[in-house]
C-alpha cells in the first residue's frame, strides 16, 4: 500500500494512495479532514460514517428525531474550527428514503450539546432548503427558506458574527442568503450531517468536494502573506475535485504536460514539475530566472515553455523568456516590458503576451525568435489572457471594453473581434480543450473590480462551448489569482486542474 504525505497547516497528514482502495468506517475515529463522528442527541438507531480516499468522498448513515425543537437528534461528522472559515461539499441522498423531511447539509455548533447554538445548511428530502439557526441553547430553531428546491451544491461560511449560505444546482450560480448578529462563541464545530427525521429508519448520504479551510484575514496584505494552497484535479463532466497534495504558502497556476505524466506550477518564483505517479515535486531549472510568476505556458508539443520572469535590469518588470522543458538557460524574447506570456501558436513560431505599452496593455504577438512585436488589440481598458485555439483559427482573450471582463475571440491577425460572454461576473483566462470543443474559465465576483484577479475570492470555475453559448459552473472554491491563470487541461479533454486556497488545518 502507498501512501503520500500533505503538509496542511503545519500538521502532517497520511493520506492512502489514491490506487489502493481502503474505506474507514470507524465511529469516533478521524475520517478524512474531520476530527470525529459523533450521534448527538441519542438517536435510536446509532450513525456510522465512511471514507473513500480513492475518490475522496464521505457517506453517512443515521437516523434521530428531527432538528429543530428545543433538542437535536441526529448524527454528525465534525471538527473544531475557529476564526472565520468556509465548509463546503456536494451531496446525493441515497435510496428513496423513507421520511419528505429526512435531512443533511452543513453545521456549525458552539457545541455538541444537543440544544446547543446552532446554524444549519439544510436540505430535506422533498427540496425544502432554508438557513436554520438557533440562537441561544435550548430555543427552538428558526428559518430563513431559500426559494430554490433540492440543491446539491452547499456552502456555509462564518465572516465574524455573520453567516452566508450558499446553495446551487450544480451547474448553476449560487443562491445566497446572509444572516447577521450571531454570536456562537469563539471556538466552535463545523461538519456534515445526516437525520432521517425518524427513529425507525436510517437514511444514507454521500458527500464530494467536501472542504473545510479559514479564510483571509481583512488585514491580510496580499503577495506578501499566503494562505495554503490545495493542487487539484476535475472531471469537467461531473464537477469531481480530487486533491492531489497541499503547500502552507501559494503554489500558482498548474500546466498539464502533453504526455498526460506531469503538472508544471509555480511557487516563490521558481517552476517545479510535480510526478503525477509519485506526487512529488522537482524543480524545473530555469538559470538565472529565478522570479518567474504564473504566466508560464508549454508548446503543444511539449519541448518548450514559455515564462514571464521579473529580471532586475528591467526594475523587477515582466519579461518573455522561452526554455526547454527540460530546463536550462532561458531565452529572452520581448524586448519591451512589462510583457506577461500567455500562449504559444499551435505550429510553436509565435508567442502571445499582455504588453502594457503607452498606459495601455493591450495582446500582442511575437515570432519565437523575438524581434518586432505585432500589436493585436487597441482598445481602452486591459485586454489579456490570449490563447490559440489548437487550429489555429482563433485566439481567445479577456476583456473589459465593455466594462466587465469578458471572454472575446479572434482572428489570428487581431480581426473580427467579437464578444462571447454577457453576463455579471468578471470572466477570466479563457482556456481552449485540446479537443477544441470547450472553453473553461475563472469567474470573479462582481464586486471585485474588474481589471483585477486577487486571491482568496469565492470564484467559480465555468465551462462554455468553444463557439459561445450556455455557461455551466462546473467549479464552486476558493481562490483567485493562481486558481488557472494557464492552460490547465489534460490531453484527453476530460480533466483539468487548478489550484485552491485556504488554511487546512
Amino acid at each position: 500500500m502507498k501512501t503520500k504525505r500533505m503538509l496542511i497547516g503545519g500538521s502532517i497528514l497520511i493520506f492512502v494512495s489514491l490506487f489502493s482502495n481502503m474505506n474507514a468506517q470507524i465511529p469516533k475515529s478521524k475520517l478524512g479532514v474531520f476530527e470525529l463522528f459523533t450521534n448527538i442527541g441519542s438517536p435510536e438507531i446509532a450513525g456510522t460514517a465512511s471514507y473513500s480516499e480513492p475518490t475522496q468522498t464521505y457517506r453517512l448513515s443515521g437516523s434521530g428525531s428531527n432538528i429543530w425543537f428545543r433538542q437535536d437528534s441526529f448524527s454528525y461528522l465534525w471538527k473544531k474550527m475557529s476564526g472565520d472559515f468556509i465548509i463546503q461539499t456536494q451531496f446525493h441522498f441515497i435510496g428513496q428514503g423513507h421520511e419528505l423531511h429526512r435531512k443533511t447539509g452543513l453545521m456549525i455548533r458552539s457545541s455538541l450539546a444537543s440544544n446547543s447554538p446552532v446554524i444549519s445548511c439544510t436540505v430535506h428530502g422533498d427540496g425544502l432548503t432554508s438557513l436554520q439557526y438557533r440562537n441561544k441553547s435550548g430555543e427552538d430553531m428558526k428559518e430563513i427558506k431559500f426559494t430554490i428546491s433540492g440543491p446539491d451544491v452547499l456552502q456555509l461560511e462564518k465572516k465574524g458574527n455573520s453567516y452566508i449560505m450558499s446553495v446551487a444546482h450544480f451547474g448553476e450560480i449560487y443562491q445566497i442568503q446572509t444572516l447577521e448578529n450571531v454570536d456562537l462563541g469563539s471556538d466552535l464545530v463545523a461538519g456534515l450531517f445526516i437525520c432521517s427525521h425518524n427513529n425507525k429508519f436510517s437514511e444514507e448520504v454521500e458527500f464530494k468536494n467536501t472542504r473545510v479551510f479559514n479564510t483571509a484575514p481583512n488585514d491580510l496584505v496580499q503577495y506578501k502573506s499566503y494562505l495554503g494552497s490545495l493542487l487539484e484535479v476535475m472531471d469537467v463532466t461531473n464537477g469531481h475535485r480530487e486533491v492531489l497534495a497541499s503547500s502552507e504558502g501559494s503554489w500558482q497556476a498548474p500546466n498539464w504536460t502533453p504526455d498526460g505524466k506531469t503538472l508544471i506550477y509555480n511557487s516563490n518564483g521558481k517552476l517545479y514539475n510535480f510526478n503525477l505517479s509519485t506526487c512529488e515535486s522537482t524543480v524545473l531549472n530555469t538559470d538565472f530566472a529565478n522570479n518567474n510568476n504564473n504566466d508560464h505556458v508549454l508548446t503543444i508539443d511539449g519541448t518548450q515553455i514559455g515564462i514571464s520572469n521579473h529580471p532586475a535590469e528591467t526594475n523587477g518588470q515582466s519579461v518573455v523568456y522561452t526554455v526547454p522543458v527540460i530546463g536550462g538557460v532561458p531565452k529572452r524574447i520581448t524586448e519591451k516590458s512589462p510583457s506577461y506570456f500567455h500562449g504559444w501558436s499551435p505550429d510553436n513560431q509565435f508567442l502571445l503576451y499582455t504588453g502594457q505599452r503607452n498606459g495601455d496593455f493591450d495582446i500582442y504577438k511575437i515570432s519565437k525568435d523575438g524581434g518586432k512585436e505585432l500589436q493585436l488589440t487597441n482598445t481602452k481598458g486591459l485586454d489579456d489572457g490570449s490563447e490559440y485555439s489548437p487550429d489555429g483559427k482563433y485566439i481567445y482573450f479577456c476583456s473589459t471594453r465593455t466594462g466587465k471582463m469578458q471572454i472575446w475571440r479572434m482572428d489570428p491577425d487581431g480581426k473580427n473581434q467579437t464578444q462571447l460572454t454577457f453576463d455579471e461576473l468578471n470572466n477570466w483566462f479563457p482556456h481552449v480543450s485540446p479537443d477544441n470543443k470547450w472553453l473553461v474559465f475563472i469567474s470573479f465576483p462582481k464586486e471585485v473590480p474588474a481589471d483585477q484577479h486577487p486571491f482568496y475570492q469565492r470564484v467559480y470555475i465555468r465551462l462554455m462551448p468553444v463557439q459561445g453559448g450556455d455557461v455551466k459552473v462546473i467549479g464552486y472554491l476558493y481562490g483567485g489569482q493562481g486558481t488557472m491563470n494557464v492552460p490547465s487541461w489534460s490531453p484527453d479533454s476530460k480533466k483539468i486542474s487548478f489550484v485552491s486556497n485556504g488554511i487546512y488545518n
